[in-house]
């Protein structure tokens, strides 16, 4: 499957439009997360890249998560719905709508900001180099997959 290229602006700014429509009431069509939580579930895989708020895997957890997980992260198959994920990722305490949603927007700005050729075998949190096209399908695969959770 052909995912939005995220580096391009128009493609980055028509995913932003889909973030736009959601609002704090807004139910999941599966899944645990409300809306709010899973602005912030997004936003963690920027936070690996732009931040050093989570400790990255090392040793035989490292390789295990890149054996068992990469090949699903940045491979071209959608997500499976109610799928599993990584620790970091759950989000259950309650968040503010507007925050996440405002700091993702500017995630995504910011990553078409600095380009592919910025991403290019740049290391990932837990899978080591990714050339930009696995960094894109990371990030417009993984926002996709619960911009339908919301029906976005």
């Amino acid at each position: 499957m052909a995912w939005k290229n995220l580096f391009d602006k128009k493609e980055s700014e028509e995913t932003i439009e889909r973030i736009q429509k959601l609002t704090p009431e807004k139910q999941p069509n599966w899944g645990k997360m409300n809306v709010s939580q899973m602005l912030a579930h997004c936003n963690v895989a920027y936070e690996t890249i732009y931040t050093d708020k989570h400790p990255k895997p090392k040793g035989f957890k490292k390789f295990l998560v890149k054996l068992l997980a990469k090949n699903a992260v940045v491979g071209p198959k959608p997500y499976k719905k109610n799928g599993p994920t990584s620790p970091i990722f759950k989000i259950s305490d309650a968040r503010d709508f507007e925050n996440e949603k405002n700091k993702l927007i500017g995630h995504i700005r910011k990553t078409q900001e600095l380009g592919a050729n910025h991403f290019e075998g740049k290391d990932s949190y837990a899978f080591g180099p990714l050339n930009k096209s696995e960094w894109n399908t990371l990030f417009s695969k993984h926002l996709d997959h619960h911009l339908q959770q919301f029906g976005v």
